[in-house]
């Protein structure tokens, strides 16, 4: 732990981004892999580790970078491997299934798999028969959307495709969904991205979490004004907090806006590990963040608290997927 402070890191991705996993005859796909393999490249002056990107992922890797060798070394306490079904470059998509639910089997107790399905893969009906699948027995406690793709993008309002999908998650026991807004993979249309199409959807299952990742960059303000007005929707702070020992004036801008229109109850902390690297120089700049005298006077924002951290480093999420802090009794669960 940093100042005994729970992380629960709800976002990390064991990639494949090796060659023998790009699509064969895709176009874009080795640019679409060098952007991606670009900007780890880019953050490795912050936490300096050398893991090469270009290889297919091992569980003993991500589970040295997040919880340490041996574990416990590293101040992460549960992270979540969560799919990312891109096809439109990779044969077994971005971050695979299998890899991710390897990670989860190979530190139980520790990490959480979150599994992912796409309708425009191949059909509505093997996107539903994968969903059981995963499951049931892979253990897979939340689901990954990312519905931008080059020719098969859907919206996250399709009473026909997506719908289907989230009534059939609420069935088995999911009630946290993901969805990837913002920040395209390559080059699909930024604006099938927009987070827009998650108001129908919050709004038509109130009794769902619907969790959007990196703020919907550049969409950001969008994303604000959606979850300050949708209660079942929460943030996930991946691929923006990284930024924070580079870009602080943007980071703590952004912060200031979440906490005075959001709140600090609906923001997740998410590492992006292993493309980001080693979660520690990031959670490490978190801990020291505070929002400016300048912005607060200028904008009216609140400064974070300790409290704030906390919550956002992991009492939320842990909240969310009922994991046990502790120390902390009654806090995973919502109790005062």
């Amino acid at each position: 732990m940093i100042d005994d402070v729970f992380v629960f890191d709800l976002v990390v991705h064991l990639h494949d981004m090796s060659e023998a996993n790009l699509l064969a005859g895709a176009p874009w796909a080795r640019h679409v892999r060098g952007m991606s393999l670009g900007l780890g490249d880019a953050l490795r002056a912050v936490h300096g580790d050398r893991t090469a990107f270009d290889t297919r992922l091992a569980a003993e890797t991500m589970g040295a970078m997040v919880f340490g060798d041996p574990p416990g070394t590293e101040p992460t306490d549960v992270a979540m491997a969560q799919v990312v079904p891109v096809f439109d470059w990779y044969d077994d998509w971005w971050a695979p299934v299998e890899l991710q639910a390897e990670f989860a089997r190979a530190y139980p107790g520790r990490a959480l798999f979150c599994g992912g399905v796409d309708p425009g893969h191949r059909g509505v009906a093997a996107a539903l028969e994968h969903l059981e699948w995963q499951v049931t027995e892979l253990g897979a406690v939340s689901l990954k959307f990312y519905n931008g793709h080059v020719e098969r993008g859907w919206r996250c309002d399709d009473e026909k495709l997506a719908y289907p999908i989230y009534e059939r998650a609420r069935e088995l026991g999911i009630t946290v969904l993901q969805f990837h807004k913002g920040n395209p993979f390559g080059t699909e249309n930024l604006e099938q991205l927009h987070p827009g199409d998650l108001q129908a959807a919050a709004r038509d299952f109130p009794d769902l979490t619907f969790v959007v990742h990196h703020l919907a960059m550049p969409y950001f303000d969008e994303c604000v004004n959606i979850a300050a007005r949708f209660p079942n929707v929460h943030l996930a702070l991946s691929a923006t907090v990284n930024f924070l020992p580079v870009r602080p004036r943007l980071i703590q801008r952004q912060m200031g806006e979440l906490l005075a229109s959001v709140g600090a109850d609906r923001l997740l902390w998410g590492s992006e590990a292993a493309l980001a690297g080693p979660p520690r120089p990031y959670l490490e700049a978190f801990m020291a963040l505070e929002i400016p005298d300048d912005l607060r006077a200028g904008y009216g924002y609140p400064q974070i608290t300790l409290d704030d951290k906390r919550k956002i480093l992991g009492l939320n999420a842990a909240r969310l997927f009922g994991v046990p802090v502790p120390g902390a009794e009654g806090e995973a669960d919502g109790r005062p």
